[in-house]
């Protein structure tokens, strides 16, 4: 069984461009302190919510997937996830892909304060500032304090005026498995219902024995109720 995991494109660790480095680095601990105060008070950590997620996995360089799955996901909280698969088409191989995917989830979800993006978990570094269009972000280096399947060594995008991560982008602290060689993870963070939740997913891979997978995810509009 081939077994790509959780989580999805690239955090690679990129060089700090000169200009970042004539920025005054604010006060990291206040940052890190309203990030996670973001975060907890978030409905998203007790307003139970489904959405309906849409895989497409490619194999190499190939512009046509190989796999199109349907998922739905739902959240009750404190820490419950469950899915379910609604639609396949294409290589079999796909859902298995996604099944992986979607269990790497829900084990994160169930130990829900060991994979948060806090100072209990991670260390923190300032890069830089960017903007994303008008909006001033902060980016800052994150690595985690133990190896763990559910933390990412990479960087995370917060927005400087509301302090949400708008993006993660990391590796996995622990090989999620034999099978995979290399995997690269990109978030994306939106808002749903008043709730700060991933819109999208996407996972570059390499395979053992079976080369290179991308895997792309995303969190479809609810239907507008008539």
């Amino acid at each position: 069984m081939v077994v790509l995991v959780f989580m999805a494109t690239g955090a690679s660790s990129s060089q700090v461009p000169s200009s970042a480095l004539e920025i005054q680095s604010p006060d990291l601990n206040l940052i890190a302190q309203r990030l996670e105060d973001v975060q907890h008070q978030d409905p998203a950590q007790s307003r139970p919510y489904s959405v309906t997620r849409e895989y497409k996995v490619f194999r190499g360089d190939d512009t046509k997937p190989t796999s199109e799955v349907m998922a739905q996901i739902n959240f009750v909280p404190p820490d419950i996830k469950t899915y379910e698969i609604t639609q396949v088409r294409g290589n079999s191989r796909g859902e298995k892909l996604v099944r992986e995917l979607l269990d790497r989830e829900i084990e994160s979800a169930s130990k829900r304060e060991g994979s948060q993006v806090t100072r209990a978990n991670y260390d923190f570094t300032f890069l830089r500032q960017e903007n994303f269009g008008v909006v001033p972000e902060y980016v800052l280096r994150i690595v985690p304090k133990r190896k763990d399947k559910s933390l990412l060594r990479g960087q995370i995008w917060v927005d400087a005026s509301t302090f949400r991560i708008r993006r993660i982008e990391g590796v996995p602290a622990r090989s999620p498995s034999f099978w995979i060689e290399g995997v690269h993870i990109t978030l994306q963070f939106a808002q749903l219902n008043g709730m700060w939740i991933p819109i999208s997913f996407d996972a570059i891979a390499r395979v053992r024995f079976l080369g290179l997978y991308t895997l792309a995810g995303l969190n479809l509009p609810a239907p507008e109720n008539k």
